[in-house]
This record gives structure tokens, sequence and C-alpha cells, in this order.
């Protein structure tokens, strides 16, 4: 029997995590509440993000952070897709924020967020901080990290940074960057079209997504500030989808999701072309094709199968035989 694409398609490399589009900020109980129902209610195609940093007042980072444990050992975490922003290398309670969180809810945060690093040995310090609390704590797996490239530091650093152990995002943070230059970047270069345009951001959009790439790391794009608008919120997800190479983009309003989920989804057109492809290639046990006439190899079913896993994520609709061959039976079990 042909194996699996898992199996056969990654040998040597690895694959891109398969983790939703959208990743929504929450920093109140009753805004986490609110994000753990709408996930409920699209069937968790997004990730919640419990912010610390700029969530918690100060002086209350404690009693923020015990909250955000709590959340997450609540029943509306139903889908176990939520993580937490802790606070930065440069902030006292950085590790009492992983202490608590990891502490009690080690197996169920999905991530833990940095922000903020100006170099690789702080992300790595983190990191194994991270590691050795969550051995103390007992839990089951590693916790992956995601890591803010928001600093002229963080930039130069991102291809160490994307190299280290446990990381799963780079995020690029749009606000920060923009101010470390001191009004050298104006100020309309923090919404569209300056975002997109403005050569010093297009430099490190670009150089976030070829780090995290390269390293096999999601790259998540920064917030957009439209809160409403969805034709607006949809436009900058896309560009930042098909100019720059992201992945996944922030939300930080409710009504931000579905549209940032729609641009980063596959479209039905390469949803289908990507079955008949994948189907056929698994016939062909992973050997070169032809389909409609043009020559597919390993490099093409590649692409299609991180395709129809995010579309599945997303809950776009596979056919009974894609189902069937590549996500049920012996076949999804390889």
């Amino acid at each position: 029997m042909p194996r699996h694409p898992n199996e056969a398609l990654f040998e040597g490399e690895p694959p891109l995590p398969v983790i939703p589009a959208c990743e929504h900020f929450a920093g109140t109980e009753s805004r986490i509440q609110k994000a753990f129902e709408r996930q409920q209610e699209l069937g968790g195609v997004f990730d919640i993000t419990m912010d610390l940093e700029d969530g918690a007042p100060t002086g209350e980072e404690r009693a923020h952070a015990e909250m955000t444990a709590r959340m997450q050992n609540d029943p509306g975490n139903r889908f176990n897709m939520a993580g937490v922003r802790i606070h930065d290398y440069t902030h006292d309670h950085w590790r009492a924020d992983v202490d608590i969180v990891v502490g009690e809810a080690g197996d169920r945060v999905a991530y833990l967020t940095v922000p903020k690093c100006t170099d690789a040995h702080q992300g790595a310090e983190m990191i194994e901080y991270i590691r050795e609390r969550a051995l103390r704590a007992g839990a089951r797996r590693e916790i992956p990290v995601h890591i803010l490239i928001e600093t002229h530091g963080a930039l130069r650093h991102a291809w160490e940074l994307a190299a280290l152990p446990t990381v799963q995002v780079l995020d690029f943070g749009l606000m920060d960057f923009v101010s470390g230059h001191h009004g050298a970047i104006p100020a309309s270069a923090m919404r569209s079209p300056g975002q997109f345009d403005h050569a010093l951001i297009r430099r490190a959009k670009a150089e976030v997504v070829a780090a995290a790439l390269a390293h096999g790391v999601v790259p998540a794009h920064n917030v957009t500030l439209e809160l409403r608008d969805p034709e607006v919120i949809y436009g900058d997800a896309r560009r930042a989808r098909e100019e720059f190479g992201f992945v996944r983009q922030w939300s930080i309003y409710p009504a931000q999701i579905e549209p940032i989920t729609r641009a980063m989804s596959p479209e039905a057109p390469e949803v289908e072309l990507g079955e008949a492809i994948m189907l056929k290639a698994f016939e062909a046990d992973w050997g070169p094709i032809q389909h409609e006439g043009d020559l597919h190899d390993r490099a093409t079913y590649r692409y299609y199968w991180e395709a129809l896993q995010r579309a599945r994520l997303m809950n776009i609709p596979l056919s009974e035989e894609a189902e069937r061959t590549f996500f049920g039976g012996d076949a999804a079990s390889a």
C-alpha cells in the first residue's frame, strides 16, 4: 500500500505545522469567555491568545496569570486551542508567568508567545526555562513557543530565533517595530497601504517569512487596525498571504476573525485540484504523474498536501475519497 504523505513527502525536512490561520487576542476574562464561545460557534477554526503582556494591569500580574491558567482549565476551552502571551525578558514577572500557566495548565496551554526578544540568547533562555518548568509540572508534551519579531535585534537574529527548539511560529509585531524607528517610519505605515508599501517594513516582513519557512516555522502577520470593515480586513490578510507568504494573522476584534480566516484559507478550485492530484499521486506511490496536461512530482505534492490539511482545519469540506484515503483508516494512522 502506498505510504501516507506525511511519511513519503517530508523525508529530511520539517513539514510546516498545520495550525489555524487566525490567532485572536483576548486580555480579560470576559473577552476570553466570549472568544471561547465564538470558537465553538465556528468549529475551532481559530486560536485564542490570552494576553498577559498588554492585558495585565500594573501590579496585578500574578492575579492575571492565575486567571489565564484558570481559563485554560475552563470547560469552555473545548478545543485546547488557546495560548498565552507572557511578559518579555526584561520584565520581572516573565518567569512567574511561566510558573503559573505551565504549572497549573501545562497539558492544556496550546503555546506560549514570547514578546520583544532582542537577540537569540534571550529566546533560548526563555525556551529552556519553559521546557524545564513543563518537565517539573509533569506536562506530557513539549509546549510550542511563538516568538515575536518586533525589535531591531529580533529582526537581525530572526534566522537564529526560528532555529531554536520548540519554536512553532514567528510573529511580526508591526506597531512596536514602527515605534522602534523613532519617527523614521511614519505613523501611516501602521495601517494599509503603508504597512505593505514602506521599504523598511516590506524588508522586515519578507525576512521574517523567509526565516520562518526555512526552518519549518509558521510566519504570522501583524494586526490590522481596521476593526469592522470586513473587506479592508480581508484585503490586508490577503495581501499578507499572497505578497509576503504569511499563512497566519492576528485578530484583535471579533469581527476580524471571519475575514482573516477566509483570506488565509485555500480557495475551492485549489482544494479540488489538490484532491485530484494527491489521489492520483497516491495511486502512483508518489512517483511523477500527469494531470490535465501538466507534470507533477513531490514538490507539487508537498504543496497540495499542506493545502488540503489547511482546508480541512478551516472546515472546508473535502471529497469522501480524499477523507477516506488521507484522513481515515489505515492511511491516516500511518
